[in-house]
Parts: C-alpha cells; sequence; structure tokens
C-alpha cells in the first residue's frame, strides 16, 4: 500500500512587487493499493447508549443497525461492544468473528434501555477494549449516544465530582495518540453536538446525525462503507516552509473533505509541522487546506515548501514509513497575472462555509438573531457556490426561520451543524 499525494496553490503566480502574498495550499491525500494488496482486518467497537432515552423503537433500530454491520464483517475481523448507561460494562469482549449469530444473540439479549448516560465511562472501556486488537488492524470505534454527558456537581467553587463531557474529550485525545478513532452517533435530537463533534475531530473521526430511529441502519452502513477502505493508519502530513514562507497564525490548517475539520499543527524539532491525519482511505481523498504567507522572491519558478507523509502500513506490521518528498512550486513572475485553480477555489469555499456557519452560531449564542440569520445566509450562498445544493436548503430554511421570529429547534441546529460540516453530502 502506497500513499498518494498531491498539491496546488489556489493562485500559481506570485507577484515579484509584493512584499506580502496569501496563498492556499491544497494538499490531497490518499492510500493506493498493490495489485497483491488486502484489505485490512477492522478492529471495531461499538459503544451504544443504553440509556432509559433508548427504550422501545430506538434500541431496536440501533440493535437492527448492529446486526446487519456484524454480518459484513469478514474472517480476521475483530468486535467489541460495550454499553452505557448510569454506568458502563463490556457486553462483547474484544474477540475475533468466529460465530456472528452468538454475537448479535448476546447484544439482542443484554442491550436493553434503563438509566442515565455515563458517556465517559463507556468511551474509557471501549478504548480498553480496542486496544486488545490493534495489531495489524483498522482500530475504529462508533459512539452512539442520545443524550448529554453528565456535568459534576459544583458547590460554590469546588467541583464535586468529574465532568463526564471533559473527560469524554481527555479520552478521545488518549485514542488519537493510541492511533484509535472515534467516530460519533448523535441519535435523535437531543444530544450535545459540540461535544460529539469534538470527541470525532480529535482523532480525524466522523460526526453523523440518526435523526430518525430508521436512519440508523443507513448511517452504519455508510460508515462502516468508509472504514472498510482504510489502507494504511497513524498517518501525519509532513509541512516543511522554506524560509521567507509563514502559516498563518490563527487556524492556519483545516480538512475540507471528505468532512471539514479545524486541524492542529504540531512544530517538529527540525522547524517543520506535522499535522495528524489518522486513516487514510483508498477510495476518498483527505483534501487539506494549509493557509501561508509569501515573503518577497526573485523571478522564476520557486520552491516555496516540501510535503511528506508519515504512516503506519499494518498489512506488513510497519510504522513510520515515509512518502517520497515533494516539493511545492510557485512561479514569481515580474508582470502579475492570477493563475488560479478552481479545484482549490472549491476547497476555499467549503472551509468558508463551515466557518461561516460557526460564526452563525455563535451570534445566536449572543443573542444576536439577525446577524446569525445574515450569517446563515451567507453560508447557503456558499454552499450553493459549490453545488451543495443539500447543505443550502438546511442553511436558508434555518436563516428564514429566525428572520421570521421563530427559535430554531435542537433539530434545526444539529441539522445546520451537519450541513456545515459536510460537502455535497452522500
Amino acid at each position: 500500500m502506497k500513499v498518494k499525494l498531491l498539491s496546488a496553490l489556489n493562485d500559481n503566480n506570485v507577484d515579484m512587487a509584493q512584499r506580502s502574498s496569501q496563498r492556499q495550499l491544497a494538499i490531497t491525500i490518499s492510500a493506493i493499493a498493490g495489485e497483491s494488496d488486502q484489505n485490512l482486518p477492522l478492529n471495531l467497537c461499538l459503544i451504544l447508549d443504553k440509556s432509559g432515552s433508548m427504550h422501545g423503537h430506538p434500541i431496536k433500530t440501533v440493535i437492527q443497525a448492529v446486526e446487519q454491520l456484524i454480518d459484513r464483517l469478514k474472517v480476521g475481523d475483530r468486535i467489541s461492544v460495550v454499553a452505557f448507561s448510569g454506568t458502563a460494562e463490556v457486553i462483547i469482549p474484544n474477540q475475533a468473528i468466529l460465530d456472528p449469530e452468538s454475537i448479535k444473540s448476546q447484544i439482542k439479549s443484554k442491550l436493553t434501555a434503563s438509566g442515565g448516560t455515563a458517556i465517559a465511562e463507556g468511551l474509557e472501556l471501549g478504548i480498553t477494549e480496542l486496544m486488545k486488537g490493534t495489531r495489524g488492524a483498522v482500530s475504529q470505534a462508533f459512539l452512539l449516544t442520545d443524550g448529554h454527558g453528565e456535568s459534576g456537581l459544583r458547590i460554590w467553587k469546588w467541583d464535586i465530582g468529574r465532568d463526564d463531557n471533559k473527560r469524554c474529550l481527555q479520552l478521545a485525545q488518549k485514542a488519537a495518540k493510541l492511533n484509535l478513532t472515534i467516530n460519533t452517533f448523535g441519535f435523535g435530537n437531543s444530544w450535545n453536538q459540540d461535544l460529539l463533534e469534538k470527541i470525532a475531530d480529535v482523532g480525524g473521526g466522523t460526526l453523523a446525525h440518526i435523526e430518525r430511529p430508521e436512519q440508523a441502519v443507513e448511517q452504519f452502513s455508510r460508515l462502516f462503507g468508509r472504514i472498510q477502505s482504510i489502507g494504511l493508519t497513524n498517518a501525519y502530513l509532513l509541512l516543511s516552509l522554506v524560509p521567507n514562507i509563514r502559516l498563518a497564525e490563527l487556524k492556519p490548517i483545516a480538512q475540507v473533505a471528505p468532512d471539514t475539520i479545524e486541524l492542529p499543527v504540531e512544530p517538529e524539532a527540525d522547524g517543520s509541522f506535522a499535522v495528524r491525519l489518522g486513516d487514510l482511505m483508498q477510495d476518498v481523498e483527505r483534501v487539506v487546506l494549509a493557509n501561508i504567507y509569501l515573503g518577497q522572491f526573485p523571478e522564476g519558478k520557486q520552491a516555496i515548501a516540501h510535503l511528506q507523509i508519515r504512516y503506519d502500513d499494518p498489512l506488513v506490521n510497519e510504522e513510520g514509513l515515509l512518502s517520497p518528498l515533494m516539493p511545492v512550486y510557485a512561479d514569481v513572475v515580474q508582470v502579475y497575472q492570477p493563475d488560479l485553480n478552481l479545484q482549490v477555489q472549491q476547497s476555499i469555499l467549503a472551509l468558508a462555509k463551515y466557518r461561516q456557519t460557526q460564526l452563525a452560531e455563535a451570534k445566536l449564542q449572543q443573542g444576536d438573531r439577525t446577524g446569525a440569520a445574515t450569517m446563515l445566509q451567507t453560508a447557503a450562498k456558499t454552499a450553493l457556490q459549490i453545488g451543495d445544493k443539500g447543505a443550502a436548503t438546511v442553511l436558508q430554511t434555518s436563516a428564514t426561520r429566525l428572520q421570521a421570529g421563530e427559535e430554531l429547534s435542537e433539530a434545526d441546529l444539529k441539522k445546520t451543524r451537519i450541513a456545515s460540516k459536510t460537502v455535497l453530502q452522500e
């Protein structure tokens, strides 16, 4: 399995007379299978909410989705299942897929809804189970909940007990360091969208919304299809800038496909930057945007950066592999004429849609309904520019409701968040 790495600037020409020029560098990454390469074994943990609010039809549809997913697992794959309510328990310890019917039977008998929503305890047990089967496999978790984590009790200035949401984020960060990916599913409309988005974003996972119980099978299947195509794991983008080039100070790097995620940047000892990508899929490209500033350069073709991917290949049990070093060039010209890349422009608009929606949400929280409606309209127009008609409809609908003096429901807020993160929704 190899890495496919491509790059392009939004404008390849740079005016040599300008003391400073801003450019967006789009970096596209995916895995490429050789003729003899096989699909990687999966090490999958399902961390499922069985609180009282999941009773009845919701828990039945989740069981149905889990059963269909288990039917798609192959010999060599591993499964574990954790259920949580007020406490968490391991229903299916980490094991190879040998008797799928027995596993499904145990899940059906043990996954009964009652109690509270201790997400962090479930996440902690899930990580523990995943760690038992990581060797030579793609290790991912599906975390599903329909509620908020339990907050710690605060009396005056003392915190009594641990905050469940804070623990969840700490555990997601721990999982990323262990090369585990957590995907999150918000079930219904009462879940904490900020929490589930952050858990997924930390490790390069996906946030999905199961608005109605009957959508559980579809959403599980969609995401399972993605993880089946993973070819390489624990990938990092290594970005080295030449002197006189710098990254933007605020939010310099973001992923824009397949989902939009703000990516943290880690300085390396040699002065380069490392950006964690997580798992790389064979048929789904990762597109990352870097916001850079160029100083003055002499006329001609100039190398402005070098790119490389560091990754693990579980199929051959090798870690820390490096793709060939790839230079990035810009044409510094005396008589400037733009040389625009339309595909990069699309990526810039995808990121703009996400950030415009974030601004709208912030304004709404501050009580500025007019400002929120205006920003949502702007985001809707941006979505139309990139052909994302589904997102445009959702964003415009929310804007129209605010303009009419209506409150946005929990369902509206969830749909708006998902629409902001996804381009040309599946």
